[in-house]
């Protein structure tokens, strides 16, 4: 006989072990189905964020901004180390390692949450009376009846038109990952968050690194001012980036990638490399959710069509993150995940979209929240700006890390903060005080009347507050 559940969750990367945690505290029962291994064979809970993602990505730019700062910079602080070298196997271990504390972690929360985990691919079998069968396939294949059903099966890498990876020469963000020694040439397709803050690592360890971008200008969801700031910090970086590319015939050779391309003048080039990362967007998981037998309304991308509150056309069906409309960023899928478990047991939350932050981990760190100043300028809102550089400010300078600045946009007539966007040192940090900001509502004002500590990066946040006004006190 199957095992009922009051909500079956499909998915456990962030919205949805985050959902399965937030409806177990609610009372609810609740059962997790997730299809990720690790290496030994085992569950890998946490999504692409944790095994492929977000988490191991930011364990190698951290190792690799230690090795270019112990290059480079220790001798600024009067730290002499001779001679600095990389092990690449040893540095992809520890990311390892970091990935599966991660993995460990999820599951001790869904034991201290009792939520009971399945260990294998999710499907939807059949409606029926108060809810749907779901089959759990893999090593013990069983069937489960829930009465709700979250479906947050994430994303996967696209590939380009012909040319699969294969994880050896052409590279998703996994093969990226696992690289066992530093390319001598590396080429990229796709020059946002993933293909930078990829370009930067293997860059930092000593690849030659070209990144091909298929839009004419460059990072064109940040602000156009944060933009301009980036690119000419990843240019003097050594980072090649070239803007309004079209990419041709890709093809493996013996010693790695040619690429064939048409620049932005028309010309026409060949790019020669080891190894190719193709970084130009993701698609929605839903292969295989067997979506048809239930008659779950899927749009033109293979996505969830849901409403503003995560439900499907299916009464109790929700779906929550990438494999939905909206940004595809782990804390989004996070907070649609709560709010959704909230739902469910008759509560009444609300996801605001327009304080989601965003976050590249480059260095500098590239971070922002709410419209951008050629978004207002479009709209014809009338705003007042404010910048203070970090390199007035006396905590950047003691780091050594004096790139970029913050700025803050703000309604011409209420003062209202409407933006924040930073470049610089811990700007991934920085921007959580924006977000609380706008959440509340705030003014410049109420930033630039805020205490913040001294000396501190945030200062620099105070000041662009009071830039907007122009009476900034450190610049």
């Amino acid at each position: 006989m199957s095992q009922t559940f009051d909500v079956i969750v499909i998915g456990a990367g962030p919205g949805g072990y985050v959902a399965a945690i937030r409806a177990a505290q609610l009372g609810l029962q609740v059962a997790c189905i997730d299809a990720w291994t690790n290496a030994a064979g085992g569950p890998a809970p946490g999504g692409t964020c944790t095994n492929v993602g977000c988490i191991p990505s930011k364990a190698l730019l951290q190792s690799s901004e230690y090795f270019e700062h112990a290059q480079h910079h220790f001798a600024d602080h009067g730290i002499s180390t001779g001679a600095v070298k990389i092990d690449v196997p040893r540095m992809i271990a520890r990311k390892d390692a970091v990935v599966k504390q991660n993995n460990d972690g999820i599951l001790y929360l869904f034991k201290k949450n009792k939520v009971t985990f399945f260990h294998g691919r999710g499907s939807f079998v059949k409606a029926v009376e108060g809810g749907y069968e779901i089959a759990v396939s893999g090593d013990k294949p069983t069937a489960l009846l829930g009465r709700q059903v979250i479906v947050a099966t994430g994303s996967s890498a696209r590939a380009l038109p012909g040319v699969p990876f294969d994880e050896e020469r052409i590279l998703s963000n996994d093969g990226a990952l696992r690289l066992q020694a530093v390319p001598k040439k590396l080429a990229i397709i796709g020059a946002g968050v993933i293909g930078l803050e990829m370009g930067s690592v293997w860059r930092r360890l000593g690849a030659e690194v070209t990144l091909l971008e298929g839009l004419p200008t460059f990072l064109a969801a940040a602000d156009e001012h944060i933009a301009k700031e980036a690119k000419k910090a990843f240019d003097k970086q050594g980072l090649n980036i070239e803007l309004g590319v079209k990419v041709g015939e890709v093809k493996t050779t013996r010693k790695g990638v040619s690429i064939a391309y048409t620049n932005a003048k028309g010309v026409t080039a060949t790019l020669e490399a080891e190894r190719l990362i193709v970084s130009i967007g993701r698609v929605p998981n839903t292969a295989g959710l067997n979506a048809e037998a239930v008659g779950l309304k899927l749009d033109e991308r293979g996505a969830i069509v849901v409403d503003d509150d995560c439900r499907t056309n299916l009464p109790g069906v929700w779906a929550v993150g990438d494999v939905v409309r909206g940004p595809m960023l782990a804390h989004k899928a996070e907070e649609e995940g709560v709010a959704v478990a909230e739902r469910i047991a008759g509560q009444h939350p609300h996801v605001n979209f327009n304080t989601i932050p965003w976050v590249i981990y480059t260095s500098p760190e590239i971070a922002w929240v709410g419209q951008t100043e050629q978004q207002l300028k479009a709209a014809g809102r009338p705003y007042k700006a404010g910048t203070f550089p970090f390199l007035a400010n006396g905590r950047a300078r003691a780091l050594g890390d004096t790139n970029g600045m913050v700025k803050i946009l703000a309604d011409a007539h209420t003062d209202e903060v409407l933006g924040v966007h930073i470049i610089g040192p811990m700007a991934s940090e920085l921007i959580a005080e924006a977000v609380l900001a706008m959440e509340f509502r705030a003014s410049a004002e109420d930033i630039a009347r805020t205490c913040h500590a001294h000396p501190s990066l945030s200062e620099a946040t105070k000041e662009a507050a009071l830039a907007v006004d122009k009476r900034t006190l450190n610049f």
